[in-house]
Order: C-alpha cells, then sequence, then structure tokens
C-alpha cells in the first residue's frame, strides 16, 4: 500500500517562503504514479493546489498559487516537493499530500480522484 509522509509546515510572515516535502513509500515505480497537494482551512472543503504527473513533465497549478508555488518530482528519492514563495495570509491551511496510479500524462485536480493521502503538514501565515 502506499504511504506518504508530508513534513514542511511551519508559521511564517507575509512575503516568505516554505517548502513542503512528500515523502512516499510502498509501490515500485514512482514513475506510475500522479501526486499532487491539496489544502483545507478549518471550515472549509479540501482545495486542489498542485499536481504533476508520472512523467513529471506535466503539471497544473490553481489559479490561486500560479506563479507562486512550484511543485517538483525527485525519482530517486521517492520524493515530491512545493516551493511556496510570496506567502500570504489566504495560504494558511493543512496541505496534504495525494497520489493515485495514472497514466503517462494523467493529472488529475479532483479530490476525489486520489487513493492515497498524507496526514497533512500545517502551514500558517501571518500578516
Amino acid at each position: 500500500q502506499v504511504q506518504l509522509v508530508e513534513s514542511g509546515g511551519g508559521l511564517v510572515q507575509a512575503g516568505a517562503s516554505l517548502r513542503l516535502s512528500c515523502a512516499a513509500s510502498g509501490y515500485t515505480s514512482d514513475l506510475l504514479y500522479a501526486m499532487a497537494w491539496f489544502r483545507q482551512a478549518p471550515g472549509k472543503g479540501r482545495d486542489f493546489v498542485a499536481v504533476i504527473g508520472p512523467s513529471a513533465v506535466h503539471t497544473i497549478y490553481a489559479d490561486s498559487v500560479k506563479g507562486r508555488f512550484t511543485l517538483s518530482r525527485d525519482i530517486g528519492k521517492n520524493s515530491v516537493y512545493l516551493q511556496m514563495n510570496s506567502l500570504k495570509p489566504d495560504d494558511t491551511a493543512a496541505y496534504y499530500c495525494a497520489a493515485v496510479k495514472a497514466p503517462w500524462s494523467y493529472t488529475p485536480i479532483a479530490e476525489q480522484q486520489y487513493d492515497f493521502w498524507g496526514r497533512g503538514t500545517q502551514v500558517t501565515v501571518s500578516s
């Protein structure tokens, strides 16, 4: 079974940067899975942030983070990273890593399309 563990969250001021990490285990080939980040603020649903396809070439970003966040993938380390720059208070949320077995070009953006989830890491941005 695929297991995902997030890390890298914290408390920062607006305009600062953070890098979130998601370490994956339990599958034989990192190239067979699309991996994504979602976030959830208290009292709200879980929103899509970014996804990277199995090829590590195709990426999609939510409009709210486009130009500020960058998703990358290290195949050898079985990890994905979310570099978050120019953080603002609206980015405050619990951030979750997700994965789904996928074809080469598959980059889903809906929560229900993912089969495996991490337990989350908290990001808090003060004004």
